[in-house]
């Protein structure tokens, strides 16, 4: 899959470095998010759930 997305990518002149950064950034931020998550405590997720409840 991505040797066929990277065959098109590399045809196009200096655009072959935008989606792997891209890439890097998504993978970095949702990685980031599910360290911050895991790490809440649970009074701060008890508290966030019943947040549109109050």
């Amino acid at each position: 899959m991505f040797k066929f997305i990277k065959q098109y990518v590399e045809k196009i002149d200096g655009v072959a470095i935008y989606p792997v950064i891209a890439q890097f950034i998504f993978i970095a931020f949702f990685i980031l998010v599910l360290v911050y998550v895991f790490k809440m405590k649970k009074t701060n997720i008890d508290e966030l759930e019943n947040l549109p409840l109050d």
